[in-house]
């Protein structure tokens, strides 16, 4: 009988390729939800555990419910979560708010098993299979397919977008449009010009440096632009996406809706 590992590293070598790649965050502590995006065709889903409320258990059950539906999960959470989260069984994360490269490297060395990194090895977690997949071919495993998604939030994470991406371990930069917009002064106004030229900036250091880019893409409008900036890497938001739906049925269809995210 063949066994699937539970660790689901396909997402590096999509980072790699040309393909656009489109996905949600996900900030409900939801198993099902996981499965709707999987069987609606999204290629990956972000559990969202920088803004969501799942708790830990939960974030695991929802990497089972990818692994089982096949959606590629990855998990956004804070720095501290990370060891955890990995040890769960999460094939990719994604961190908020990194400024510098200096900070990059950091993250890498929290990812990466000895001698790439500094990450705690135990081989009796679910990443692991319970001891089943343990040893040198977890640790090789994980180093090598694991993906580290860091996120430019800020000005000065725009002004080093190239350095960042350019940190050997980072496998892409995520531009988060709503916080670079709070930061820069202009509220979650991200299609003011000032913002939209440092979303384009940042995208094309990133491409510049031969890494996968993303950013947040709620149109089909908005993703060809950013693509056209260097972007591969989308993700929309689920519960904007069924909050929409809720309201357009609500309302018969008869109202012209906009969610903000």
């Amino acid at each position: 009988m063949e066994i699937r590992h539970p660790l689901d590293t396909r997402l590096s070598a999509l980072l790699r390729s040309d393909r656009r790649l489109r996905g949600l965050f996900s900030g409900l502590p939801s198993p099902a939800i996981v499965e709707m995006c999987a069987y609606a065709g999204f290629e990956f889903v972000i559990i969202d555990n920088e803004h969501g409320c799942a708790d830990l258990e939960t974030t695991e059950n929802m990497l089972r419910a990818a692994r089982a539906s096949g959606i590629i999960p990855v998990v956004r959470c804070l720095p501290q979560d990370i060891s955890r989260v990995l040890d769960m069984g999460a094939g990719a994360v994604q961190i908020p708010m990194v400024s510098s490269a200096a900070q990059a490297r950091d993250l890498v060395e929290q990812v990466r098993y000895p001698a790439v990194g500094r990450r705690g090895s135990a081989f009796s977690s679910r990443a692991a299979g319970y001891g089943a997949f343990g040893g040198i071919e977890h640790t090789r495993r994980s180093n090598e397919g694991i993906s580290l998604i860091a996120m430019i939030e800020t000005p000065e994470g725009v002004e080093n977008a190239q350095a960042i991406a350019s940190v050997e371990g980072v496998d892409a930069v995520f531009v988060g449009p709503n916080d670079l917009a709070h930061a820069m002064g202009h509220n979650n106004d991200w299609a003011s010009p000032p913002v939209e030229a440092a979303i384009e900036k940042a995208l094309r250091a990133v491409a510049a440096a031969g890494k996968c880019a993303g950013t947040i893409a709620l149109t089909p409008e908005a993703e060809d632009k950013y693509a056209g900036w260097g972007a591969r890497y989308f993700a929309n938001v689920a519960t904007s996406i069924i909050t929409q739906a809720l309201r357009k049925a609500a309302s018969r269809g008869q109202e012209d809706i906009s969610i903000q995210y």
